[in-house]
């Protein structure tokens, strides 16, 4: 496997032209990372700089690989499906199915595992998608950095997260300061385990969830594994959702008996839906009554109009979440650490360092314990 992601990333069809730059934009990266010339990240620069002086003289790889083959992949592994990546990149779907194939049969592997429900991403075809994803930024920031001065430059920033009102604040204040003429930005709110897949397979710059003593071993372990680093947050314990005409409102705090008559609403987590990636605090999974949801918005309207609850950090947006959800605590010795997590050898853009900053802001005035973490 290795031979064949060196091929990946050495033969790249360039003209002298491109060749030439290529060579100049190496230097340059190398001189923007130099805190981090050890790492593989820059390994693969290195070694990426090395070939290209040579490649002209040898016809090694035999096929060379294009920048479309790669797009079309990461397309359709955004997508999910053949045909609706075929209709984002304005070509037809048995076009784009053959060009896969085609890109597989050049790699000697399987992308994507084909059934009747459709595609999946094979383990061979995560290990190619992340190192795609990092020839197609390296080969953005190339045309970034030779465009004509007066061109303007996108700016890209992705946050995948667990469904958290506070970071949807964040965002909001953070667009509300934000200059850029022209930029391509993403706020995912999705299932646990894909925020880990879109950090790894650099779809998102930044991931946002929690870890307890019931999951950190697991998700540590995944971390660390995948060359990803959490930065905790804040610390809290858990709270109820409940509507503010629910039962239970003038509560100062409840316990496990106090909600068991109600209908407790959590988010599912589809074929991950385990008690380490569950996004709500505390297993209630043995609860009668139960509703799942996959969106913010659906499980705000059950909420408010019924006497269900959630489990959550016990942060109310109320210009967001408006005057109509309340939290309580609930009983419980446990202790969760909201953070985020990046790659460990990727540094945050500038608009990603804004965006943590004001992240900070927002939860210190929560007067969270920030005296233990769970690392």
């Amino acid at each position: 496997m290795k031979r064949v992601f060196t091929m990946l990333l050495l033969s790249i069809k360039l003209n002298e032209w491109e060749t030439q730059k290529l060579e100049e934009s190496i230097a340059f990266i190398q001189v923007t990372t130099r805190d981090a010339k050890t790492g593989p990240e820059f390994d693969r620069l290195k070694d990426f700089h090395i070939t290209m002086q040579s490649r002209n003289n040898t016809e090694e790889w035999g096929d060379i690989l294009t920048l479309q083959q790669l797009k079309y992949a990461v397309e359709v592994s955004n997508c999910g499906s053949m045909n609706e990546a075929a209709k984002k990149l304005f070509i037809s779907q048995p076009s784009l199915s053959n060009a896969i194939k085609e890109l597989e049969e050049e790699l000697g592997i399987i992308i994507f595992d084909r059934n009747n429900r459709g595609i999946s991403i094979s383990a061979d075809g995560i290990e190619f998608l992340g190192y795609a994803r990092q020839i197609i930024k390296q080969a953005e920031l190339l045309e970034d950095h030779y465009k004509e001065s007066s061109r303007i430059k996108t700016v890209h920033f992705s946050i995948s997260t667990q469904h958290y009102t506070f970071v949807v604040d964040a965002f909001v204040k953070l667009m509300k300061n934000f200059k850029a003429e022209r930029y391509d930005l993403n706020l995912r709110e999705t299932k646990t385990y894909e925020i880990i897949e879109d950090v790894k397979l650099l779809r998102s710059d930044i991931g946002i969830l929690y870890i307890s003593e019931n999951n950190s071993k697991v998700l540590n372990k995944i971390f660390q594994d995948n060359d990803l680093k959490f930065t905790p947050l804040f610390n809290t314990n858990p709270y109820i959702f409940i509507s503010t005409k629910h039962p239970l409102a003038d509560r100062e705090f409840v316990d496990i008996k106090d909600i068991a008559p109600f209908t407790y609403v959590k988010f599912d987590q589809g074929e991950n839906n385990s008690m380490h990636f569950s996004e709500e605090m505390i297993d209630l999974s043995e609860m009668n009554k139960i509703i799942y949801v996959n969106d913010r918005a659906t499980l705000s309207n059950l909420i408010i109009g019924t006497d269900s609850y959630t489990v959550g950090t016990g942060v109310v947006v109320s210009d967001l979440n408006g005057s109509k959800i309340k939290s309580i605590p609930l009983k419980s010795n446990e202790i969760f650490t909201v953070g985020w997590i990046s790659h460990k050898n990727i540094k945050l853009n500038k608009i990603g360092k804004d965006f943590i900053d004001i992240l900070n802001d927002i939860v210190s005035t929560n007067y969270f314990d920030s005296s233990y973490y769970l690392l």
